[in-house]
């Protein structure tokens, strides 16, 4: 193992000494295991110093990253934070080659190797990422009736009846619900709780979204200080923008603005967000992620009747849309600002045709 770092300078400075040990210590366990037996088990044959170095480079990054997605420290990796993870690297504005994710790829897989031998588990992660020279224009993207159906669908998420319009055993099955949902005993169930049902956080997340292309660190992130109603725009400060690249300025549509107001009026009646900016919070009162965002979207696709089941409906699906679209509506320097792209080479990725519009093409060609 000489010549192979445990654990890497950013993620020395990054934990504080208890999480430090203990990162150390589990990198140590997976490092020994890769060296010693991850090639085959069986045979008592490990993998090369060279491969070794890779995984722990790779491995500190991802759990930086993961870090930076839950807002705590952990060992633990799923193979949907490794889907989400090469998401990411695939959409990132750094560009990174394909011979990186390839790698970044294969690393993961090694991980999972060693969690399935030594913790127990039973992960088979087989990633439906590919790496042909077309690897990195968007995997999926809504299309424009689905981008309504689910503005549509995030206004009957969760919704009840208005409070006045129900009474007797109706009321109380009601109350019921509401109860579970925001776990406290029925007999305190408030009006309140009814109007908490009918809310505007959901919607506004979702319109801001659609119109701007979040990525999950940036709904993570958003703060109320970033939304200007008066002019339909969001402000993104450089030192809070996800690239860190420069101060942003993104349109709204009069709905999302229509709905941001709302929330921001009704967020202020919530205990949860008294000593926070913050504009987004789950009802733990915890920023989301990519995993709760992709739970939302998916719950948002079965209110709206769209089959996801054999798509890659991530949080990133509305966002490759918001590309798609202003890239046709308008141009690739519209979709770089709306996206807020370093690179142009990164926009271009969407100035393609949408299918269904070559689809219409070809039925008008004859």
């Amino acid at each position: 193992m000489t010549r192979i770092p445990t654990v890497t300078g950013p993620v020395e400075k990054r934990l504080t000494p208890r999480k430090l040990t203990d990162y150390t210590d589990y990198k140590e366990s997976l490092l020994r295991w890769l060296s010693k037996l991850g090639k085959n088990p069986a045979r008592r044959q490990g993998y090369a110093d060279e491969t070794v170095r890779n995984v722990t480079y790779h491995a500190d990054r991802f759990y930086r990253w993961k870090w930076d997605e839950i807002g705590r420290y952990t060992t633990e990796i799923t193979p949907e934070d490794a889907d989400d993870y090469l998401e990411t690297l695939v959409m990132s504005d750094e560009e990174y080659s394909d011979s990186y994710i390839h790698t970044a790829q294969k690393c993961l897989k090694r991980i999972f190797k060693f969690w399935n031998a030594q913790r127990g588990k039973n992960y088979d992660w087989d990633s439906e990422f590919s790496f042909s020279s077309d690897q990195h224009a968007p995997k999926d993207y809504l299309t424009r009736e689905e981008r309504q159906a689910i503005r549509e669908a995030s206004l009957e998420y969760g919704s009840i009846p208005a409070y006045s319009s129900v009474t007797g055993d109706d009321r109380d099955r009601w109350n019921a619900y509401l109860a579970q949902r925001f776990e406290k005993p029925k007999t305190e169930v408030t009006e309140a709780d009814w109007e908490r049902a009918n809310g505007w956080k959901v919607p506004s997340m979702v319109g801001v979204s659609l119109d701007a292309g979040l990525r999950p660190i940036e709904v993570e992130r958003a703060r109320t200080y970033w939304v200007d109603l008066q002019n339909n725009v969001l402000r993104i400060p450089k030192e809070e923008s996800s690239k860190n690249e420069g101060n942003w300025i993104v349109a709204l549509s009069d709905r999302t603005t229509d709905a941001l107001e709302r929330w921001i009026d009704e967020r202020e009646n919530y205990d949860r967000y008294d000593d926070t900016d913050a504009l987004w919070l789950t009802r733990y009162g915890n920023p989301y992620g990519s995993s709760s965002l992709r739970r939302l979207l998916h719950q948002l696709c079965e209110v709206a009747e769209i089959d996801y089941e054999n798509r890659r409906m991530s949080w990133y699906t509305i966002r490759h849309s918001v590309g798609t679209y202003m890239t046709r509506e308008e141009d690739l320097a519209a979709a770089q600002a709306q996206l807020r792209h370093r690179s142009p080479k990164t926009t271009m990725k969407y100035d393609q045709a949408p299918v269904e519009e070559r689809r219409n093409a070809l039925d008008n060609m004859g």
